[in-house]
């Protein structure tokens, strides 16, 4: 039995140093042992020099400016016209002429149609022979007037006499007037077969032809639409009133609140048309179902850039800011309710400064904290840390003397 046990033991004992052996000559124990002792190698030669970790770190700068910064809401909204008129006939008639043609131009008081007038103007001539007849008879009563007052001066005739024929002529002179009224009535009813142009305008589609019978509750003949000065009309949110109305108020000498209406650029890079303008009128309610109120703007369009109906960009602009600081956005370091920028002083080390800011801009804005002209990290800012050297990005054309210029500074 004690035999069998040691021998055991030496069976043992022989298949570990079998295992040993094995491991220690095998190809994948060398090739792992290798880089360990490479890396061990390197990192002795290295350390003393430490120069990879406390060199200067490369960003991206921006230089903070300072200018006169316009404070803007911007909305959608569509091109409306300030008048248009639908003309229509004011008394049934055969078309005789049309002196309209589509997309015309159209002055006040340009002849627009014409419409038969014969009927109306024989109408005329009698009502003017009426009243002939009747100055005519006013003419005989009067003479007869005058020759009764002489003989009843003269005790030939009675007075009843005279103030019969008083009351003649008086009878005369009403009907003499209702002639002349009558005249003036065929008159305008004769104007009726003339349809002028109310106000300047486009003319657009005509409706009818030479011709064509009309009456008053047909179909507009043409509409005139006023296209210089045009409108344009948006809406704005509740919480803007506020501000809105106060602008108004102040700008209200100026002529309002100034605006700059703009339709997207064309295909082709074509740029997008915009003109100035102002609000004409803020909506004395605001719309309780979508919380919005409703303002018009009035601007010049001797271009015809804009027509009705065309969808726009409305950019109204409320205050300016004096002498801002600009800065990019992505520059601002967020912290709870801090926030910060990293700047490089003039030994090239980059240091945070608190910042307040005050009015978003796009991909820009407005802040208090840094002066003009500081150098502002917006690109690395993640890897600094108070007080570490910086070394600017180098762009474009110039890059030599923009890498050379923080460089020297961060190697003193």
């Amino acid at each position: 039995m004690k035999t069998r046990t040691i021998a055991t033991l030496l069976i043992v004992a022989g298949a570990a140093g079998g295992t040993y052996w094995w491991l220690k000559k095998s190809p994948a124990a060398d090739a792992a042992s290798a880089p360990m002792a490479a890396g061990s190698a390197a990192g002795g030669a290295s350390a003393p020099a430490g120069g990879t970790r406390g060199g200067p770190q490369t960003v991206g700068i921006a230089l903070a400016q300072q200018r006169d910064v316009p404070v803007s809401i911007e909305a959608a909204g569509s091109v409306v016209a300030l008048d248009s008129v639908e003309i229509r006939p004011q008394t049934t008639g055969v078309i005789t002429e049309v002196a309209v043609t589509e997309g015309q131009a159209i002055q006040r008081g340009a002849v627009l149609f014409k419409l038969d007038d014969r009927a109306d103007r024989a109408n005329l001539d009698k009502a003017k022979a009426q009243l002939a007849k009747d100055k005519a008879t006013q003419a005989d009563l009067e003479r007869q007037l005058a020759r009764a007052k002489e003989l009843f001066e003269q005790n030939f005739i009675a007075r009843n006499a005279v103030d019969t024929l008083q009351t003649q002529l008086d009878a005369q002179l009403a009907a003499v007037r209702a002639s002349v009224a009558g005249v003036q009535s065929i008159e305008v009813a004769l104007s009726n077969n003339v349809l002028k142009a109310p106000r300047s305008g486009r003319a657009g589609a005509v409706n009818v032809v030479k011709g064509s019978l009309v009456q008053p509750g047909g179909a507009a003949l043409v509409t005139l639409t006023q296209l210089d000065p045009i409108g344009v009309s948006f809406t704005l949110p509740e919480a803007q009133l506020g501000l809105l109305r106060k602008a108004d108020k102040e700008l209200a000498k100026d002529g309002g609140v100034p605006l700059t209406v703009q339709l997207p650029g064309e295909r082709r890079g074509q740029p997008a048309a915009a003109l100035p303008g102002n609000v004409s009128f803020i909506d004395s309610g605001v719309d309780a179902t979508t919380g919005t109120i409703r303002v018009k703007g009035k601007l010049v369009n001797e271009g015809r850039q804009f027509w009705p109906g065309q969808y726009v960009t409305v950019k109204l602009t409320l205050r300016t800011i004096q002498d801002a600081i600009v800065i990019p956005q992505a520059a601002v370091i967020v912290r709870g309710n801090e926030r910060s920028v990293y700047v490089v002083d003039a030994e090239g080390n980059a240091q945070m400064k608190p910042v307040q800011l005050r009015q978003p801009l796009g991909e820009q804005v407005v802040v208090e904290g840094v002066a003009a002209g500081e150098k502002i990290v917006v690109e690395g800012k993640q890897n600094l840390r108070p007080g570490s050297p910086v070394r600017e990005a180098a762009t474009g054309g110039g890059k030599g003397a923009s890498a050379a210029g923080p460089a020297s500074g961060a190697s003193r």
